[in-house]
């Protein structure tokens, strides 16, 4: 990589002052990068490594932001795409390149592609108006899931509807925006569980994949990630079932297994975009035994974040070696288990910081993470994680420390 000052140190700039950027911050530090942030306002979650605070929907800002570092990438996915093409132009590294994170921007492009990819998803449309929304619904059991295409996150721009009247709203949205636009409507999935796969890719091709891991949601935001995902009792393995949840290549290839089925189907979407960073595969178990692709993120993600203790090379590390196009670190377990659990609202009284002498007094063996925020109903607040032999007991921990901070 060409580096503009000529020090021998890449410079990484990330576009979002949340904790995505604040975590990336430790592993920069490690890896010897200089990371700066472009946050969004003062006293962001990332506010020590901010350097820049700014617009990201505002052009200027954001090449004035690009000029000062080698390589731009996102702690989320709204900078608009026209000016991230404009950065590439300019001849700024971006990763992902705009080329595959439209995938994540925009949800109907995302099921165009996956479809064309033959990853398996829920039977969906693109809805332009009440009448096809509703065919859809009456066709698909009289209940489906409608979305906005652009901007939802953790439940945002999802419902479950039955009547293509309780979207109305956005539809008139999409009018008043006169851009055009649909919406996007799926089949309503009858789902066992919910999985993860993420994956890392650097521009030269390399890939590294973690084990699938089970995600628990609570009023459509991630509480808890159990990894590797457990075993079910029903399904059936062409190889050892140990190799099947740690991710091991072998098994990916030969066995049929749920697990196995999803790490194949990360690692042909991440080839089939073109990722570079990390991606997430968010995936339904349904009840009569597929695999089906919800959402994607091109980032760090939620369901990753238990990879600090408990890989040997965490999602942010990845994410940086990887748009830095370094050697990308090994994904094994440190421990069988591992899971990470949400801290959601906060304690009343102030951050989490004030409960903490209570916590670590108690849960000795769990790692806890503030993202500096102040508490709020539902809001992401930091997250704890435990590691150990043994799932049951593992988990049963890292909800109790983060019970101490409700």
């Amino acid at each position: 990589m060409a580096l503009a000052d000529g020090s021998g140190i890449i410079r990484i700039g990330v576009i979002g002052g949340g904790q995505l950027a604040r975590m990336m911050v430790p592993p920069a530090v490690h890896l010897g990068l200089r990371i700066s942030v472009l946050a969004e306002t003062e006293g962001s979650s990332a506010e020590r490594a901010a350097d820049r605070v700014g617009d990201y929907r505002d052009p200027e800002t954001v090449f004035s932001f690009a000029d000062t570092v080698d390589v731009v990438t996102f702690d989320h996915e709204h900078v608009p795409p026209s000016i991230l093409r404009e950065l590439e132009s300019r001849g700024v590294s971006v990763h992902p390149r705009p080329d595959a994170l439209q995938f994540a921007q925009d949800k109907i492009l995302m099921r165009e592609k996956l479809t064309e990819l033959g990853v398996p998803v829920p039977a969906w449309a693109a809805v332009t108006n009440e009448a096809e929304l509703q065919e859809f619904i009456d066709t698909h059991g009289g209940r489906a899931v409608a979305k906005t295409a652009r901007g939802g996150y953790d439940g945002k721009g999802v419902r479950v509807i039955s009547s293509a009247s309780e979207v109305r709203d956005w539809f008139t949205a999409l009018a008043e925006d006169g851009r055009g636009g649909a919406l996007l409507v799926e089949e309503l999935v009858d789902f066992v569980r919910e999985l993860s796969q993420l994956v890392a890719r650097r521009p030269s091709g390399e890939v590294r994949a973690w084990p699938v891991v089970e995600t628990i949601q609570r009023d459509g935001v991630c509480a808890e990630v159990l990894a590797p995902a457990p075993v079910q009792h029903a399904q059936t393995h062409s190889a050892d079932s140990s190799d099947c949840r740690s991710g091991g290549t072998a098994a990916v290839v030969e066995c049929d297994c749920i697990l196995c089925t999803a790490a194949r189907i990360g690692l042909t979407v991440a080839e089939g975009v073109g990722v570079t960073g990390v991606l997430a595969v968010e995936m339904f178990e349904t009840a009569d035994g597929r695999v089906l692709v919800n959402e994607l993120a091109m980032r760090p993600h939620n369901s990753g974040h238990f990879s600090i203790e408990g890989s040997l090379t965490s999602q942010f590390e990845q994410h940086l070696r990887a748009v830095a196009d370094l050697p990308l670190g090994e994904t094994a377990m440190t421990a069988p288990a591992a899971v990470m659990v949400n801290v959601l609202g906060g304690p009343a009284e102030g951050p989490m910081p004030v409960r903490y002498a209570e916590v670590l007094a108690a849960h000795p063996r769990a790692k806890v993470h503030s993202y500096d925020k102040l508490p709020r109903p539902g809001r992401k607040v930091g997250h704890v994680t435990v590691t150990g032999d043994d799932l049951e007991s593992v988990l049963a921990e890292a909800r109790a420390a983060a019970a101490k901070f409700d």
